[in-house]
């Protein structure tokens, strides 16, 4: 048996709950058995990324706590909370001792997304368990998922496995969706000039779902088009998507 330790994040435990569930389902339907902890909390991206580094390092020493009884995977189901746990923890610890950075980048070490860990670890190939019917869909590309834990090739090779899906490529795919945490708060205006941007992009699809793997951008993008009365398009979580296509549930 495969086992994993499986971080919510956030957004995943507050706003997206049903897609947080998928995320597990898919990972246990894939033969992983899941460790959940309780105690867990944000990965501490919103202090990291508005210049508070100290109170993003006490998060992150409390994460590496959390996950130190074992040494299995930490499994994330978004590109941006994987990529600064993964990838960006280090920096909080640049001028720590030796001994603390070794630890830091040991945890580090274990951070994957979820889609790495699919089909990465796992090897997963669900090319013939896919029950919906032929739909098309595009993906929206995360920036951290792209530029930080660099896993989009991941995301995508789990979508385009489901023999029923045809995958139609987003035009300016690596163009941000105006989300950024803390940036579509402190501006607004610029946030929904980039998100009506993607909009259109996505309208030249002609595509009704959008497939996304990182919490923030479904919730922007999906407010935004709830926002412009566009209620004819859907954004959903890319485990829920495919788990919902393997066992046959509507979207």
């Amino acid at each position: 048996m495969n086992s994993v330790n499986f971080f919510a994040t956030c957004m995943g435990a507050t706003a997206l709950q049903e897609s947080t569930i998928s995320a597990i389902k898919l990972l246990q339907h894939c033969g992983a058995h899941v460790i959940f902890k309780k105690k867990q909390t944000c990965c501490g991206q919103p202090a990291f990324n508005t210049g508070y580094p100290q109170d993003a390092k006490e998060i992150a020493l409390y994460n590496i706590t959390l996950f130190s009884d074992n040494d299995y995977p930490i499994v994330v189901p978004a590109g941006s909370c994987a990529g600064l746990m993964g990838k960006e923890y280090p920096e909080l610890f640049a001028h720590d001792s030796a001994e603390t950075r070794a630890m830091v980048d040991r945890f580090c070490a274990r951070v994957l997304d979820e889609s790495q860990y699919l089909i990465d670890v796992l090897k997963v190939d669900l090319s013939d368990q896919d029950k919906g019917a032929p739909l098309d869909v595009t993906f929206h590309v995360s920036c951290h998922s792209l530029r930080v834990q660099q896993c989009i090739p991941q995301q995508k090779a789990l979508l385009k496995q489901l023999k029923n899906v045809n995958y139609i490529e987003l035009p300016y795919e690596e163009e941000c969706c105006g989300f950024g945490g803390t940036f579509s708060v402190m501006e607004p205006e610029i946030s929904n000039a980039i998100v009506s941007e993607k909009i259109k992009h996505i309208k030249e699809t002609g595509v009704k779902v959008v497939v996304a793997a990182d919490n923030g951008c479904i919730l922007n993008i999906s407010g935004a088009l709830q926002k412009q009365g566009i209620t004819d398009i859907k954004v959903i979580s890319l485990y829920d998507f495919v788990l919902k296509r393997i066992t046959g549930q509507a979207l």
